[in-house]
């Protein structure tokens, strides 16, 4: 890889808000998992195990920084999804099983896009938010 587009790359990540890195890694998982789709395509074993265990562990990554004392029933749902994904994934990885891989896939890209939209939402409101408090002060 080019030594500038990884420097890049790294300083992007270590600047980023949270929010972006969790869309990062989001990217990041589903990116594996397209690359383990045409691993199993092509009956490539050690391809298929790293890009399924990349997401894998991305999706540990996910489970282990969930907040369940302060995100509540969502929370404990949205733990109990990803755990979900990690055990699809396992046994995708076990059976070479493309239907696995294209189920967790599927839901990683439908995810990423609904956190996509609620910070959307939650950085208007902020702008509002913010535009409102200044029109207090004048």
């Amino acid at each position: 890889m080019n030594p500038y587009l990884k420097q890049y790359q790294k300083n992007e990540v270590e600047t980023a808000s949270p929010e972006k890195i969790l869309i990062l890694l989001y990217d990041g998982a589903i990116q594996f998992l397209n690359k383990a789709k045409i691993a199993i395509e092509k009956n490539n074993v050690p391809e298929i195990y790293n890009n399924i265990m990349g997401c894998e562990n991305i999706i540990t990554e996910f489970i282990n920084t969930i907040d369940i004392e302060n995100g509540g029933e969502f929370a404990v749902r949205l733990k109990a999804l990803y755990q979900y994904f990690y055990n699809t994934l396992v046994q995708a990885n076990l059976k070479k099983d493309m239907a696995k891989v294209d189920e967790v896939l599927n839901h990683l890209v439908d995810l990423r896009a609904t956190w996509k939209q609620a910070i959307a939402i939650a950085n208007s409101q902020k702008g509002s938010a913010s535009m409102g408090s200044a029109d207090y002060e004048g």
